[in-house]
């Protein structure tokens, strides 16, 4: 099963994303919908709401009256709390019997549209965002909501901005065309990521390594590691003591495959092997030939996402390996006559080895430069 966040700003056309992944075969969780059926008449959501609110927030039909409750917690941020602090809860415990209910090969999607604001998108191996420009948000509200363009400008900037939505998406979806557009984007979305990606989940098996090709560095690679490593500290838990972005792709300037390294610091081999189920379910299963190198590392995880490559390396907090990832790092970044020897050294092995569907020979080829540690 893969469990995909989908999120956007009002009057994104998240919904229209939403109805096609559908159409392609995906199971719906929706959260506006559910955060409606735990407050309906008879539940003892509304009864909570009531009891918090007053009588006046439900109508004559025994419904909550949602203008009359939104005219209380409007501008109300400690009302606006005590709300989520009743809806919430019952929203995440119903979605999360929606989701133990799908198939074990779904693509499950949850329609989240606050999961930027409520730091939900470690909890997903990917999120997917739905984006428009302000004003054509603007335009659309007005147009088809019947909203004044205050009102549309007001409702847009109470949520999360385009820049942290973007820092939160694996995947942003731009639906600034027209709709024939964005279905499009939406099929290609499903078939080229989302297909493989829960394929390989299900079967726990990372996917097809990065070949030793090198590329410039890509500003995006920070933001991407950033993203990952939120991902991999939420699994890990308590049993995790920090994790780093590492190796080529943490060097700004340094040409690199396409591929995030980071590490994840443990307490012991024990600990590596508590955390490895919930990596594997956030996208990041054991790589099943990769041998401890004897100096702190004791698991190896790569990505079984094919649109985003990366490697997890467990290591023993202040082992050899640990301390060596980070100092090498540190070098790199700080030593540029070493980063041009590693540059050259880069480019003989991806000269050597770039038909190689076998990484490793390209890395042990670099490791006997850098002079990794063994024992």
């Amino acid at each position: 099963m893969l469990r995909t966040g989908l999120t956007g700003g009002i009057g994104a056309g998240k919904s229209t994303i939403a109805r096609r992944l559908v159409e392609r075969g995906a199971v719906l969780v929706d959260s506006d919908r559910i955060a409606r059926e735990v407050v309906a008449r008879g539940t003892g959501g509304l009864a909570a709401v009531v009891a918090e609110f007053g009588d006046e927030v439900v109508g004559p039909d025994g419904e909550l009256d949602r203008p009359a409750l939104a005219a209380v917690v409007f501008g109300d941020p400690a009302a606006r709390r005590r709300l989520d602090g009743i809806v919430h809860p019952l929203v995440r415990a119903r979605s999360d019997e929606l989701v133990a209910a799908a198939p074990p090969d779904a693509i499950v999607v949850q329609d989240v549209p606050l999961l930027v604001e409520g730091g939900m998108a470690p909890a997903f191996p990917i999120v997917v965002v739905v984006g428009v420009d302000e004003p054509e948000r603007v335009r659309r509200l007005v147009a088809t909501r019947g909203m004044s363009e205050a009102d549309a400008r007001a409702r847009i900037a109470a949520q999360a901005t385009d820049a942290q939505r973007r820092a939160a998406a694996d995947v942003w979806l731009d639906n600034s065309g027209d709709e024939s557009t964005a279905l499009r984007r939406a099929d290609g979305l499903w078939e080229s990521r989302l297909v493989p990606f829960e394929e390989n989940l299900r079967a726990r098996r990372p996917a097809a390594p990065v070949a030793p090709v090198l590329v410039p560095w890509d500003p995006a690679w920070p933001g991407q590691a950033r993203r990952l490593a939120d991902r991999v500290a939420t699994a890990a838990g308590w049993l995790g003591h920090g994790v780093e972005h590492v190796g080529s792709t943490a060097v700004p300037g340094l040409p690199a495959r396409d591929e995030i390294d980071l590490q994840l610091a443990v307490g012991s081999r024990a600990d590596a092997e508590a955390v490895a189920g919930a990596l594997a379910d956030v996208g990041l299963p054991p790589d099943p030939a990769a041998v401890a190198d004897g100096a702190g590392t004791v698991g190896v995880h790569r990505s079984a996402d094919p649109g985003r490559a990366a490697t997890v390396l467990l290591r023993v907090l202040d082992s050899a390996a640990w301390r060596y990832a980070l100092d090498f790092r540190d070098r790199m970044q700080a030593d540029v006559r070493a980063r041009d020897g590693y540059v050259e050294r880069k480019h003989a092995g991806a000269a050597l080895y770039a038909a190689d569907p076998d990484t490793l020979r390209y890395t042990a080829h670099l490791a006997a430069w850098r002079g990794d540690p063994k024992e």
